[in-house]
């Protein structure tokens, strides 16, 4: 019997051997108290490959496709290619650039938990990676994604300082505005686009960290005006492959948008 559940259809589930790594890796979340670094996770050379290739096949197509402000976001918080940086190492980096530290967790958790914590500027993070079968997506949230997704655009103390907005406003939501709260957080942060000079560019984690998504969300995904309302009664999947994005007019207008958005189901 496996800790971490799968559903029948995720790329590892019938691979054991997998399914017991992400066990251990899981176990040092269950098991850190939160006080001292991040205890290290035991990364295997086969893992350390997962995360160049991506990392690796990402470097282009950030370049061709994120927004302009996040590429330079990029470039003031580098990660290394070859190995997969540790969560202690990246989280005292992220802290001294915007206060933001990272906190283990075993795998998913509650859009309530995870924005919630963000109040307390702590940004809840997996450990393990994706499947090697599929590395150019993963149906949940990996180091990948946690690093290369948000890591960057953390250390900038607006996105940092929007995703605690986004905590606090899940601290005083009921059901109904936790729902809103947390489709805005996805259709923002997590896959945002923002139109540059006319053209569409990625901001969102889950796009700057899957070589499957950020070309599709940018060139082939269905675009829709940025419409906060509009936004908060959008449901999405996290499993799949993105059918529609909103896009933005610039990334200082999703910022302020999403903000004054927040502000006022907060209030």
């Amino acid at each position: 019997m496996f800790i971490v559940e799968l559903d029948p259809d995720h790329p590892g589930f019938h691979d054991r051997s997998y399914r017991a790594r992400r066990d251990q890796i899981a176990q040092i979340a269950e098991t850190y108290a939160g006080d001292g670094p991040i205890p290290e996770a035991p990364y295997t050379a086969a893992e350390h490959a997962v995360w160049r290739t991506v990392k690796t096949a990402l470097a282009p197509l950030h370049s061709r496709f994120a927004a302009r402000e996040v590429q330079a976001m990029l470039e003031r918080f580098p990660l290394a290619t070859g190995h997969i940086p540790q969560l202690a190492t990246v989280s005292s980096r992220l802290r001294a650039a915007s206060g933001i530290r990272l906190r283990s967790v075993a795998g998913l958790i509650t859009a309530r938990d995870f924005l919630a914590a963000l109040a307390a500027d702590t940004f809840l993070s997996t450990q393990y990676i994706r499947h090697a079968s599929r590395p150019w997506y993963t149906p949940e949230p990996d180091v990948i994604h946690e690093l290369v997704g948000h890591a960057a655009t953390l250390a900038d103390p607006r996105v940092a300082e929007l995703n605690r907005q986004f905590g606090r406003a899940a601290l005083r939501a009921n059901d109904a505005t936790m729902t809103a709260i947390e489709r805005v957080y996805w259709f923002t942060l997590e896959f945002g686009l923002v139109r540059e000079d006319g053209e569409v560019r990625a901001l969102g984690a889950g796009l700057l960290s899957s070589v499957e998504e950020i070309e599709r969300g940018v060139l082939h995904t269905e675009h829709r005006a940025f419409d906060l309302e509009a936004i908060a009664a959008t449901d999405y999947s996290p499993a799949d492959l993105q059918p529609r994005l909103f896009v933005a007019d610039g990334v200082e207008d999703m910022f302020n948008k999403t903000s004054a958005w927040l502000d006022r189901v907060a209030g």
